[in-house]
């Protein structure tokens, strides 16, 4: 790994920790800085780790990069699940105002490479989404769901820097749905129903991808020849009536009207964290083709779908006394 210096927001989330973790075990290695930077104080301090507690909202983020000067900065600060207190405005600033504040200290503070976690939400849910998504097509992030629009704005975003600001290189990863051992957030929890929601009609693809091969992508990047708009998936898909079938669960099948309905009034009473505009996350979900991470990025998955999904189902089994 050539690069001496990385700087990583949003370190003390899931995906942050872990993408931290590899790090830290490399630099052990090798003569490797490692800067993390999160708004919270972090859970516990890896040895040769650097830590800095920010908001990628506040100015005070250009002097913390000016001061490390990271080669590369790895951008996974965002909101992914909103707290129960969470409004459009607050994950709107986190999301796309951090971001720019973010690339404009990159820029100021003569950063090589930044390396972002977008997601496959990006391309938005749509019934004319095609079968199998390629990185060549639109990003269109439905504006009703604040996680794809937001997605879609940063991509936007990149785009213009890729053609005001070249030098800083860029690296792209649309990720798919994140399983592993100990994952636990929105959709898992539709996993866990007694009974899984399908509409009827549709049959709700996923794909997924083992959340070591998200890191596996990631410290990959940082040296990689290869720059540009990556789909990070694992091989396959896995429909909503496969994913019951393994689970030993059957699926109610509603009508979209009717489902569309009830999430509307449950979400009003505040008896269920879903609104409706989970309807179109639920039908027309976007099935990404990992063909140009594999062959052009040069990295390929270690798991895939439907193996990253056997992993985090054999971990919700209960362990034997």
């Amino acid at each position: 790994m050539s690069s001496h210096r990385v700087l990583v927001t949003g370190s003390a989330g899931y995906l942050g920790s872990q993408v931290l973790a590899g790090l830290a075990g490399l630099a052990e290695r090798q003569d490797l800085g490692v800067i993390a930077l999160d708004v919270r104080e972090p859970g516990r301090r890896l040895p040769r780790v650097n830590y800095e507690v920010a908001d990628i909202r506040s100015p005070e983020l250009d002097a913390i990069v000016r001061r490390h000067r990271p080669d590369v900065v790895v951008h996974l600060a965002s909101i992914v699940t909103p707290g129960k207190n969470s409004d459009r405005e607050f994950e709107y600033s986190v999301d796309v105002l951090g971001t720019r504040n973010l690339l404009e200290a990159c820029v100021r503070n003569q950063v090589h490479r930044v390396i972002v976690s977008s997601s496959g939400a990006a391309y938005g849910y749509h019934a004319d989404n095609p079968a199998w998504l390629k990185e060549s097509d639109a990003v269109r992030g439905n504006k009703s769901f604040a996680y794809a629009w937001h997605k879609r704005l940063v991509e936007e975003m990149l785009a213009d820097y890729r053609e005001r600001q070249p030098q800083l290189e860029q690296i792209i990863l649309r990720i798919g749905t994140i399983l592993g051992v100990t994952v636990n957030n929105q959709i898992t929890d539709l996993f866990k129903k007694p009974r899984l929601i399908a509409i009827r009609g549709s049959d709700s693809p996923f794909v997924f991808i083992h959340d070591q091969d998200v890191v596996g992508a990631i410290l990959h990047g940082i040296d990689s020849s290869s720059t540009g708009i990556f789909n990070v998936a694992g091989d396959g898909k896995l429909s909503i009536f496969e994913i019951a079938q393994r689970l030993h669960k059957r699926c109610l099948v509603l009508p979209a009207w009717l489902l569309q309905s009830a999430l509307w009034l449950l979400k009003k009473l505040g008896l269920t964290q879903y609104g409706p505009e989970q309807l179109d996350f639920l039908r027309y979900r976007p099935v990404l083709d990992n063909s140009r991470l594999k062959t052009v990025f040069g990295y390929v998955p270690q798991l895939s779908s439907c193996e990253a999904f056997e992993l985090w189902r054999s971990a919700q089994q209960p362990k034997a006394s």
